[in-house]
C-alpha cells in the first residue's frame, strides 16, 4: 500500500512535470517560428530592395546605352570637335567674339537711356529749394 502510494504521488508529480515540459516545448516552438517568421519576412523586404535597385541599374544602364550611342554620332563628334577644339571644316571661317564684359564697354551708350534716369532725391531737393 505505501509503494502503490508512492507510485501514485510519483505518477501524478509525472503528468504534472509532463505537462509543463509539453507546455514548454511548445512555447519554445511558437518562439522559434515567430522568429522564423519575422527572417522571412525581413528577407522578402530585402529582396523586394534588390529588385528596385535592380530596376534603377537597369533604367540606368539604358539611359548610359542611349547617351553612348549619342556620343557615337558623326554630328556630336563634330560639335565636340568645333566646340572644344575649334577645328572647322574647308572654306568656313571662325569669328572670336570677345567676352561680353569687353562688348559692353565698346557698344555705344544710347543718349535716350541716359535721358531718361530719374533724378536722384537730394537732386529734387535741391531743385525745390534753390
Amino acid at each position: 500500500m505505501l509503494f502503490k502510494n508512492i507510485l501514485d504521488q510519483f505518477k501524478n508529480k509525472l503528468k504534472v512535470y509532463t505537462k509543463y515540459i509539453v507546455i514548454l516545448i511548445i512555447i519554445l516552438l511558437v518562439i522559434s517560428f515567430a522568429r522564423n517568421i519575422i527572417k522571412i519576412k525581413k528577407s522578402y523586404e530585402k529582396i523586394a530592395e534588390t529588385k528596385e535597385e535592380v530596376d534603377n541599374l537597369v533604367q540606368e544602364n539604358e539611359k548610359f546605352k542611349k547617351e553612348l550611342e549619342n556620343v557615337q554620332t558623326n554630328e556630336f563628334i563634330e560639335k565636340q570637335l568645333r566646340d572644344k577644339l575649334g577645328l572647322v571644316k574647308e572654306g568656313e571661317i571662325i569669328i572670336v567674339l570677345p567676352d561680353e564684359e569687353v562688348l559692353r564697354k565698346l557698344a555705344p551708350k544710347k543718349e535716350e537711356e541716359e535721358e531718361f534716369l530719374p533724378d536722384p532725391n537730394w537732386k529734387k531737393w535741391y531743385k525745390l529749394f534753390f
